[in-house]
C-alpha cells in the first residue's frame, strides 16, 4: 500500500514517474540492462542525461549562459565546493543565518580563510523569522552572498530574493526547486540535493552562471571544479546514474502537470490548506512567523507535548508517515513537497482532527 510520506527527504515522489522507471527497471530502451548497468559513456546514457538537461532547462528558464551541472556530494558537498570555486583566501562573503543549514555553509566557508560576514543572524527568533528586506546591506565588496530560501528543519522560508546588486547571490533551492517558478537570472549560483522535488539521494544540481566558472583554487577536488565538470557535461567521472535517468522522469511528470507555474499553484493551495487548519486550531500551533513560513515543511505542535510519539505512531498505522519533527526541534513536520496531493494534505487534516478530539 502506497502511505502518504511527509517525509523532509528523503521524500515523496511523484508515483507516475516511479512507475514509469518500474517499467523499464530490468531492460531499458531494448538493451535488456537496467539504466544503472549500462555505461555512462554509451551514446544512449549520454543522450539520455543531455534531455535531462534540456528539460530542467525548459522548465526553470534556465539562460543560455548557465551551465547545468550533476555533481555528487548532495547539498552538504557544495558547503565545500562554492567557496573553494568561487572565492580566494581572504575574500570577503555575506551570509544570512536563519537556521541550520545556513549555519553549516557558514562554518565550511569559514574553513578556507574567508572573511565571513554574517549579515543577519535571526537566533533571537530562534529561528522561526528571516530578516526583513532591506535590514542589511550587502558590501559591494564581496565576493558572492549567500543563503537559504527554504531551512528545510525549521519551516522558515524568505518570501523574496535578496536584493544584493552586482554581487552574486548563491542559493541552497534543496528544498524548493522546482516548487513554483523563478528567476534564474537573479542568481549566481543554485544548487540543490535532488532528494526533496527531483529525486533520489546522491545527485546534486548545480546551476552556476558561465563568469563564475573556471575560478576554482588548485586545492579543489576535480569532481567539484565546475570547469572541470561543465567541460566533461559532468562526466568526469562516473555520475550518478540512476539519479540523472530518474530526475529526466520527474521533470517530465512534472511538464505534463501543467509546468513549475501549476506545481505554484498546487503548493500553494496544500500550505494554505494546513496552515489554515493549524491557526483556526485551539489544539496545534506553528511556531514560524506568518511571513516566513515554509509552503515546503511545516512545523507544528500539540497543546499537549507528552502525545507527540502517540500522535506520530497513530498517524503511521493510519498510512501517514514519517511526520516526527526534526530532533533538534521536536514536535511534528510535514513536508508537502511536489509529490504530496491534496488529497494527502486532507487526510492529514482529518487525522489531526480525529486525534484531537480523542487526546485533546
Amino acid at each position: 500500500m502506497r502511505v502518504y510520506n511527509f517525509s523532509a527527504g528523503p521524500a515523496m515522489l511523484p508515483l507516475a514517474a516511479l512507475e514509469a522507471a518500474q517499467s523499464e527497471l530490468t531492460d531499458w530502451q531494448g538493451s535488456g540492462s537496467s539504466v544503472m548497468e549500462v555505461s555512462h559513456r554509451g551514446k544512449e546514457f549520454v543522450a539520455c542525461a543531455a534531455e535531462t538537461e534540456a528539460l530542467l532547462r525548459e522548465l526553470m528558464g534556465v539562460p543560455e549562459n548557465y551551465r547545468v551541472l550533476f555533481l555528487q556530494g548532495g547539498a552538504s558537498g557544495q558547503f565545500d565546493a562554492i567557496p573553494l570555486n568561487l572565492a580566494a583566501e581572504g575574500d570577503r562573503v555575506g551570509f544570512l543565518n536563519t537556521g541550520q543549514w545556513s549555519a553549516k555553509a557558514i562554518k565550511a566557508a569559514r574553513k578556507y580563510g574567508l572573511d565571513v560576514q554574517v549579515l543577519a543572524d535571526e537566533a533571537a527568533s530562534n529561528y522561526t523569522t528571516t530578516p526583513a528586506a532591506g535590514s542589511y546591506t550587502v558590501d559591494p565588496a564581496s565576493t558572492y552572498f549567500h543563503y537559504t530560501p527554504n531551512e528545510t528543519i525549521g519551516g522558515v522560508e524568505f518570501g523574496y530574493v535578496p536584493d544584493a546588486g552586482d554581487v552574486p547571490v548563491v542559493a541552497d533551492m534543496s528544498s524548493t526547486i522546482l516548487s513554483r517558478p523563478i528567476d534564474v537570472s537573479q542568481f549566481g549560483l543554485i544548487y540543490a540535493g535532488a532528494q526533496k522535488n527531483m529525486g533520489p539521494s546522491g545527485l546534486c544540481v548545480v546551476i552556476v552562471r558561465d563568469d563564475l566558472v573556471g575560478h576554482a583554487r588548485p586545492s579543489t577536488p576535480s569532481i567539484w571544479d565546475y570547469r572541470a565538470m561543465a567541460e566533461s557535461d559532468s562526466m568526469l567521472n562516473t555520475p550518478p546514474t540512476f539519479g540523472i535517468y530518474l530526475l529526466g522522469k520527474i521533470l517530465a511528470w512534472v511538464k505534463e502537470s501543467g509546468g513549475l507555474v501549476a506545481m505554484g499553484e498546487r503548493n500553494r493551495a496544500k500550505a494554505d490548506a494546513l496552515y489554515g487548519y493549524i491557526d483556526a486550531s485551539g489544539y496545534y500551533s506553528n511556531p514560524v512567523a506568518l511571513d516566513s513560513r515554509s509552503w515546503m515543511n511545516v512545523p507544528f505542535l500539540q497543546a499537549n507535548a507528552d502525545l507527540d510519539k502517540q500522535f506520530v505512531s497513530e498517524a503511521a498505522a493510519a498510512g501517514l508517515t514519517a511526520l516526527a519533527g526534526h530532533r533538534s526541534v521536536g514536535g511534528m513536520r510535514a513536508s508537502i513537497y511536489n509529490a504530496m496531493p491534496l488529497e494527502g494534505v486532507q487526510a492529514l487534516i482529518d487525522f489531526m482532527t480525529d486525534f484531537e478530539r480523542r487526546n485533546g
